[in-house]
């Protein structure tokens, strides 16, 4: 096994061997605008007790230059992964004098130069595995300490850290400042960020606690930033989260900062919470957007303490703060802010990633097993965040709300500070609720996949709740009167559901919808009544939730293959139309372009795509002026016309200012537009070199990037192929870039010669490449095939490939499997 992949029993038995008490880290990060330069020096300096003679460091760098353990300079036992440490004594202070690299992939010290004006950015990004990139440590999450930061950067640079300045001294051109030590924290959660950042403050206050506030940007999406509206959700969190878990903020100041190239969503850094510049829009931004970004913000808040004040032993037990944060995000938005129906998007949405993934082979319990560091990265998934937090609703359900935060509550008391496993959180919840705690786990925790729930009439007319996968329930049953076009709920019935069949005395309705509320987690089948209410009168149901569980009912009947593609189609071209939540709308536009090029039978496709294009001019031009609804249309109409040329003349028409009233065509949607020609041969390189010049600007040289890439000719995507796979300087930006321009279009007559040699590539990329770079490679490529002839092969000849890429060719193959068996279906 290759050193740097960590397993469960060698770190559990050094943190069992070693009391870890203080990392002091020093950085050199002056020399970071000369992008000639790829390294930067660091020094770190551990403090520790063992109860052995012979340990390791972990870092993945240039080099280690020196090791001194106890003031005695010892030989250098390194082998890109792992210092080895010998003859250590009871109590020990080893420096490590080691070089590092920039990253480009957003693994550990990420460098970006920014070409609107040339300004070098840096950041950290670590989870699970990658503060070794910087720091020599101990990288595993139970061995907590003080981390005291030391960072010497070009003058004039914001540089910021987990915790506020203590010194700052400056002398010629640069500046080096020391940071107040953490409290103890894991070493992933650590953070740095240095750069001409424009910072925005602001403060939060409650009762004697005063917090100090930092939103940060790159200068030249200063603009774009919103602070106003970030600052206030989160003073909103702050309030709502101090309230349910009766213990303060403990880290001192909030920063949060927007960072170009990022792989993640947010990461919960405390003090200095990184999140993706995808959440600043550079024009128009509607309101699903700005409650997207919402939730992220209060989820990463939830994360302070699930998470940061306690964390879990080892990354089997990483739902203990991905769920619990996914499920605080919806809940917090929902009470604190104005985006009052996030559980209605988390039904239709956020729920579709985890019925997605629970469907795979390679599904998992929320409280997995995860024997080493690849495991756990590919374990960032639908289950462990979204059926997490499914879950984590019904047990709301199971216990009381009541219950729960006071639950909460204790287990933060508890541990503050510490690790915990699940039987720590259970102990909480069994002294507050009197529930049985175990049996609950067992049935949902630690089992996979999901039930799925319909209604069925006997031949005698009695009704019958039958459920594959049986589990405990406890669920509503919403009944609905379809009159002049609106569905209006008339009664509700609350039961649990524990046996595969329940009989149930329901009065008539036009529209039965088992789970109304959405308190459990199940796929839901609608009976042939409720489905022809639907057909006619989706829109017409009254409220965001009910429509939202009915979406996704949809949804998931369509890819089982129990809803025809067309039938499903025919509904969202109907119904879409008049959907009045702006988050609903967004889910259901990219489930219907998903359907149209993967679900619909080959010989039906054209006249469907056709049939989307044109249904998304209409509601374009339909839609109200300036709406949330118009520019979500337009967005959709953009995507469709990468498949179908028929609105070319539109196209051109929204790039050359003829847009309808109220829609703002701003640089993001105009490179959709402007791919789109691309990508169907409408627009030659001189069209995008044109373009790049209106936008000349990070985001704007990756569209264009993506839009040569996309131009439908052999030797374009075949250059494509070997940029993805040959060029390491790309970043993890520009390698999706030429990965999405070579799927361009679903032109498998450009790329099908390409299928044998995806196989016979993924295996040696996964070993040279960094783990983030080698899964998109590995998924963004894989092909497409009309058998799975190929990958079955691939994976009976490779029964020894390392786990986690098997796992991700497994995946792949399921999603194409799915794809044929639905094709095939009707």
């Amino acid at each position: 096994m290759n050193s740097a992949n960590l397993t469960r029993e060698e770190t559990a038995a050094r943190s069992a061997a070693v009391t870890l008490r203080s990392i002091r880290v020093e950085l050199d990060l002056t020399g970071a605008p000369e992008h000639a330069r790829s390294n930067f020096p660091t020094i770190t300096t551990l403090e520790f007790d063992t109860t052995v003679a012979a340990t390791w460091l972990d870092f993945i760098g240039e080099s280690v230059d020196r090791v001194i353990v106890n003031g005695v300079e010892r030989s250098i036992d390194y082998d890109g992964a792992r210092i080895a440490l010998t003859g250590l004594e009871p109590h020990n202070v080893v420096r490590v004098e080691a070089i590092g690299a920039y990253s480009r992939s957003g693994e550990g010290l990420h460098r970006f130069r920014d070409p609107a004006d040339d300004e070098t950015y840096l950041y950290t990004q670590y989870e699970p595995a990658d503060s070794r990139r910087v720091m020599a440590c101990f990288e595993q999450p139970d061995m907590k300490a003080a981390y005291t930061f030391v960072i010497e950067a070009p003058a004039g640079w914001e540089v910021l850290s987990n915790q506020s300045p203590v010194t700052v001294d400056l002398r010629a051109g640069a500046q080096r400042i020391e940071f107040a030590p953490t409290l103890p924290i894991s070493s992933y959660i650590t953070a740095v960020a240095a750069g001409p950042y424009v910072r925005v403050e602001g403060e939060w206050r409650r009762d004697d606690q005063h917090i100090a506030l930092g939103v940060f940007a790159r200068r030249s999406l200063a603009e774009h930033l919103e602070s106003d509206e970030i600052l206030e959700v989160t003073r909103q969190g702050l309030d709502f989260f101090t309230d349910a878990f009766a213990y303060a903020y403990p880290w001192g100041k909030y920063d949060q900062i927007f960072v170009p190239e990022y792989n993640l969503g947010a990461m919960e850094n405390p003090g200095l919470v990184t999140f993706t510049e995808a959440y600043l829009s550079r024009g128009a931004a509607t309101d699903a957007q700005r409650a997207s970004r919402a939730n992220t913000i209060l989820h990463e808040m939830a994360h302070m303490w699930f998470g940061d004040l306690v964390t879990m032993r080892w990354w089997d037990d990483l739902w203990l703060k991905e769920s619990f944060a996914d499920y605080m995000g919806s809940h917090a938005s929902a009470a604190a802010t104005r985006y009052t129906d996030a559980w209605a998007k988390f039904a239709a949405n956020r729920k579709a990633w985890a019925y997605q993934q629970d469907q795979l082979p390679t599904t998992h319990p929320i409280v997995a097993d995860i024997p080493d560091l690849e495991a756990a990265k590919l374990n960032f998934d639908g289950i462990t965040y979204a059926k997490g937090a499914a879950v984590l609703k019904q047990l709301v359900a199971f216990v009381g709300e009541d219950a729960f935060f006071e639950g909460a509550r204790r287990y933060f008391a508890a541990h503050a500070f510490g690790d915990t496993t699940l039987e720590d959180l259970l102990a909480e919840l069994n002294a507050v609720s009197g529930r049985d705690m175990r049996t609950w786990s067992r049935a949902w925790l630690e089992t996979t996949g999901m039930s799925t729930i319909g209604l069925e009439t006997d031949h005698d007319g009695r009704r019958i709740l039958v459920q594959s996968d049986p589990r405990p329930h406890r669920l509503r049953i919403g009944l609905y009167t379809q009159t002049d076009g609106r569905v209006v709920r008339r009664n509700q019935i609350s039961m649990d559901l524990t046996d595969e069949r329940t009989p149930v005395d329901l009065p008539d309705a036009d529209l039965i919808l088992v789970n109304d509320d959405d308190l459990t987690y199940a796929k839901v089948r609608l009976d042939e009544r409720s489905l022809a209410c639907v057909e006619e009168s989706l829109s017409g149901i009254e409220d965001p939730l009910a429509r939202a569980l009915v979406w996704s009912s949809l949804w998931n009947s369509t890819r089982d293959g129990e809803l025809p593609a067309g039938r499903y189609l025919a509904i969202v071209r109907d119904h879409a139309p008049r959907e009045s939540s702006i988050g609903l709308l967004v889910g259901v536009l990219g489930n219907a372009a998903f359907a149209v090029r993967r679900f619909v039978r080959d010989e039906s496709r054209v006249d469907e795509q056709r049939l989307w294009t044109e249904a998304t001019w209409a509601a374009l031009r339909n839609a109200e002026a300036g709406s949330d609804a118009q520019l979500s249309w337009a967005r959709a109409f953009a995507a469709a016309s990468a498949y179908d040329d028929s609105r070319e003349s539109d196209v051109r028409a929204l790039l050359s200012g003829r847009a309808p009233e109220g829609l703002i065509v701003d640089p993001d949607l105009r490179w959709q537009l402007v791919t789109a020609l691309a990508t169907t041969g409408r627009a030659t390189s001189e069209v995008v070199a044109d373009e790049q010049s209106r936008d000349d600007t990070a985001t704007g040289r990756t569209a264009a990037r993506r839009a040569l890439a996309s131009r439908p000719e052999a030797g374009v995507r075949a250059a494509a192929w070997d940029a993805a796979w040959n060029d390491p300087t790309l970043s993890n930006d520009h390698l999706d870039a030429e990965i999405a321009g070579f799927r361009a279009g679903g032109r498998r007559d450009l790329i099908a010669g390409f299928d044998a040699e995806y196989f016979v590539r993924i295996e040696e990329a996964w070993h040279v490449r960094s783990i983030e770079l080698a899964r998109r490679l590995v998924v963004g490529l894989f092909p497409a095939t009309d058998s799975l002839d190929l990958v079955d092969a691939w994976l009976e000849d490779h029964a020894a490939a390392p786990a986690a890429l098997r796992r991700l060719v497994i995946e792949q193959r399921d999603g194409l499997a799915r794809e044929l068996r639905v094709r095939a279906a009707h």
